[in-house]
């Protein structure tokens, strides 16, 4: 028993931890992501992504990485531009790019895992685009194509456009207290995902022994940096099915991912992981809604396809120049969490933002009216056991806490 309490506390700790080291990117992130959705319009986006050669897909790509990176929230915009005429291959440019480009996913990696990790990120976002055009050129699903975007002509379009120009909003404080207001919307969309990712990952760091990481990944947890073929292709199948397990958005998954690394877990094997938002069970089942179950299930052989032969070229392209990063390098245990150090007065800086922004969002302009963005609902089933999954996970912080300084 007193063991358990013993790990328990380490594991709040270890959980609170976590997220005090990345909350100044969190904030920072969602302020330049809340910043973009407000001032860049949807409209300006589909006029320019119609065509399905080099420009639309280059367009989408830019758009996605400059858009949020809450995966519901792109997998929404991604309907809403193919909807109104963006083809099908950029608009999956568009949904990789938002889901693996984004500027605060970057900054999380780096925290958590290290330059490598972003490098990485951002290289493989690109060959998971690359991969999946040629994918869809190779197999020309024309009539699946045809199909979806019917289904999604037969749907009502309630949305607004904005008639300011975003300099306007720019230089108005209501286009400021739309940010803030857009910012509010950001962290309702990942809260929960967020709190249970890293309670998760506290649990994890505490309580599962590393020989349960060498049972679940082939010759993990070992001192070499060589794997042969098939356990490097194992070990990026093996990835995607714990990212499907855990259904947690990608920003909640970084932690896991960085504990995955420290006990030995390949380099392909954690991109893989990394790369798997999309093809959790709530996504796939947000697009068979979207598209038809048909679609939906090409999309999964489209990612999951391109996010192994991704994950693999990775890991043989940095072994090749030298810059595949020592496995177990990360240890996140040991770190010394909440140290008096550039952390500390980041976080401070950018509290003293978030609360400018409520300011001006919900006090000085109290009465204002904002036309969010869209945001794909997940399902009132998976809202209600993420709800409950938060506040449980807020039960047991607090509890673990107290266990943590009182023992």
């Amino acid at each position: 028993m007193e063991d358990f309490l013993k790990q328990w506390g380490e594991a709040a700790h270890t959980s609170l931890g976590f997220f005090w080291m990345a909350l100044w990117a969190f904030v920072l992130g969602y302020i330049i992501s809340s910043m973009i959705q407000v001032f860049v319009t949807e409209e300006r986006m589909q006029k320019t992504m119609g065509s399905g050669h080099s420009k639309g897909v280059l367009l989408g790509t830019f758009f996605g990485f400059i858009s949020s990176s809450c995966s519901f929230a792109a997998l929404a915009s991604t309907k809403s531009l193919f909807k109104k005429g963006a083809s099908f291959v950029a608009s999956m440019a568009f949904l990789l790019a938002s889901t693996n480009l984004v500027i605060e996913l970057g900054v999380i990696i780096a925290i958590f895992l290290g330059w490598q990790f972003v490098v990485g990120e951002y290289v493989g976002g690109m060959l998971l685009i690359g991969i999946v055009w040629l994918l869809v050129r190779l197999i020309q699903p024309k009539k699946l194509i045809k199909k979806a975007r019917e289904r999604l002509e037969e749907e009502q379009d309630t949305s607004e456009t904005s008639k300011k120009s975003w300099k306007e909003k720019l230089r108005s404080s209501e286009g400021w207290a739309h940010v803030a207001r857009q910012y509010k919307m950001e962290w309702q969309m990942v809260w929960k995902d967020v709190t249970i990712g890293f309670t998760i990952a506290g649990i994890v760091a505490a309580f599962v022994p590393d020989s349960f990481f060498q049972t679940l990944f082939i010759n993990s947890g070992t001192d070499t940096t060589y794997y042969s073929f098939l356990e490097l292709l194992q070990h990026a199948v093996i990835g995607p099915v714990a990212a499907f397990l855990t259904f947690i958005g990608s920003m909640g998954n970084i932690p896991l991912a960085a504990l995955l690394f420290g006990k030995g877990v390949s380099f392909a094997g954690v991109m893989a992981f990394i790369f798997s938002d999309l093809v959790v069970f709530p996504v796939v089942r947000i697009n068979a809604k979207y598209y038809g179950w048909r679609m939906s299930l090409f999309i999964v052989f489209l990612l999951f396809t391109a996010l192994i032969g991704a994950s693999l070229l990775l890991h043989y392209g940095f072994d090749l120049f030298g810059m595949l990063p020592e496995v177990g390098q990360v240890s996140l245990q040991e770190s010394e969490f909440f140290a008096v150090d550039y952390t500390f007065f980041l976080n401070i800086l950018f509290l003293l933002l978030t609360g400018l922004l409520l300011y001006l969002g919900f006090y000085k302009h109290r009465s204002l009216e904002h036309g969010m963005g869209a945001m794909a609902h997940k399902g009132k089933w998976l809202e209600t056991v993420l709800k409950y999954g938060a506040w449980l996970s807020y039960l047991w912080l607090a509890a673990g806490i107290m266990i943590y300084y009182i023992r």
